[in-house]
């Protein structure tokens, strides 16, 4: 595929490894060529790298697939999740998904992406509710320093709460910033 087909957002592969296209600009210049400005992001490293092309290069297209599967349980350095329309178990590397694990709880679903046969991601919905498990009480009157306090959910996520939210009770959390949204009564 041409670097003029690109878009932003996308998935290409440049250099025999796979990139998500964070930035991309086509940028005129007197009496020269465009160029085509990216920002690139490795999709197994995590590595961002910022990269010209010239109009007249190349980079490989990439499929994305995209399945609905239901977490079920871990083994292991291994987590299990059920194609919810063939009931397979698929297993999954644990250091791959361990950052999404603290927003999935049993029978969650989740987004799986791949790219030509390889993991991309696993997305959790965007808002998932979850118990505080431990939260410090509130001390009336404490509002000299910032009106949030630590706690922890049932997954171990430890996120910043309103000082009248307390332990045991269910919050909502958005899984894009890790950030309380509010209470679920």
């Amino acid at each position: 595929m041409n670097i003029q087909d690109v878009k932003m957002n996308s998935t290409i592969e440049w250099d025999g490894k796979l990139w998500f296209v964070v930035e991309y600009q086509k940028v005129s210049r007197p009496r020269l060529a465009a160029l085509f400005r990216t920002k690139l992001k490795n999709i197994e490293t995590g590595q961002v790298l910022e990269k010209n092309f010239l109009p007249s290069e190349t980079v490989g297209e990439v499929y994305i697939e995209s399945k609905e599967m239901q977490f079920s349980y871990v083994d292991g350095d291994l987590v299990y999740f059920m194609d919810t329309e063939t009931y397979d178990l698929v297993p999954f590397d644990k250091k791959n998904v361990e950052d999404k694990m603290k927003y999935i709880k049993d029978d969650t679903i989740c987004t799986i992406k791949y790219a030509n046969g390889k993991l991309i991601s696993i997305d959790p919905p965007l808002f998932v509710e979850q118990v505080l498990t431990e939260c410090e009480p509130a001390v009336a009157g404490d509002t000299s320093r910032t009106a949030y306090k630590p706690a922890k959910t049932e997954t171990g996520l430890v996120v910043k709460v309103p000082l009248f939210v307390n332990q045991g009770e269910k919050i909502r959390i958005d899984t894009r910033t890790g950030e309380y949204l509010d209470r679920v009564k």
